[in-house]
């Protein structure tokens, strides 16, 4: 298997950092990069794989609200019918791919929303169980991560609530007190912290997680600006990475580190992500 265990951080790559590649190539570029962990784009391996939902998100800024909706209904549709009907044995050869290129899979990124049957909500569980994870990340809402309490009990499953930096909507993972009623909600519960989105949202990354070290189970590595900023290539934002990555180090946190990209690079996404390794290990020097 590949080692990108670096002096004890263990460093892995989210699949949506790959948005450009279906997921062969996407396993080909993490192995080529030497990424020897992964969180899993639940749309890298959906109905369609990453090309069907590749034209919403770049043509996202320019929808009008209608057309979004209308988009992602369709979208939305057409996907459900799918995790109710695919067998799951699709999802053991996904691990299989990933198993043979050396790669483990950490985990499933699969983002709950208003629009989850009870039935597909369940039915996600079991997809994460083929892949052979014992987490489901999720960008959701609280009302939503209410819904999926019971699920996450039956599966005694992990779910780790992912968040991002709008802090005006209260319904959003945003703020430390977000984060803090979801656990509240199961045991199951965790924190899939992105502490570029953190950061962007006015709060401090490297506090929360010497408080809260015991309930995050992953860390997201982007780098934006403060004030709900842009992202921007690594070392141009006011994200701490490196003192991020320096308290994993130095305090041995468990806490796997995966790197996101999402800033707009001048090279393929094999490349960027290439930069924003070695800027970790640079990190951990």
């Amino acid at each position: 298997m590949i080692d990108s265990k670096i002096d004890g951080v263990q460093l892995g790559v989210q699949s949506y950092s790959f948005r450009d590649l279906p997921i062969d190539k996407a396993i080909a570029a993490m192995a080529a990069d030497g990424l020897g962990d992964c969180e899993l784009f639940s749309p890298h391996i959906e109905a369609g794989g990453i090309e069907a939902i590749n034209p919403l998100l770049k043509n996202y800024q320019t929808m009008t609200a209608e057309q979004r909706k209308a988009a992602f209904d369709a979208y939305n549709d057409k996907v459900r019918k799918w995790r109710l009907s695919v067998p799951l044995d699709y999802f053991a050869g996904v691990y299989k791919k990933f198993n043979d290129a050396g790669i483990k899979l950490y985990a499933y990124n699969l983002s709950f929303n208003d629009n989850f049957t009870d039935e597909e909500i369940d039915r996600g569980f079991l997809m994460a169980k083929a892949l052979g994870v014992g987490i489901i990340t999720s960008s959701t809402t609280l009302p939503v991560a209410q819904r999926v309490v019971p699920f996450a009990e039956k599966h005694k499953m992990i779910v780790a609530m992912h968040g991002h930096s709008d802090v005006k909507d209260p319904i959003q993972f945003s703020t430390p007190e977000s984060f803090a009623k979801a656990l509240a909600m199961s045991r199951y519960y965790r924190v899939n912290l992105d502490i570029g989105h953190f950061t962007a949202a006015g709060f401090d990354a490297v506090e929360y997680i010497q408080k809260n070290h015991g309930k995050i189970v992953l860390l997201h590595l982007k780098d934006r600006k403060k004030n709900d900023g842009p992202n921007t290539p690594w070392g141009e934002g006011d994200t701490p990475i490196k003192q991020v990555l320096q308290l994993l180090k130095q305090n041995k946190y468990p806490i796997p580190a995966f790197i996101e990209y999402e800033y707009e690079g001048s090279g393929t996404s094999a490349q960027e992500v290439a930069k924003c390794y070695e800027y970790c290990k640079q990190a951990l020097a």
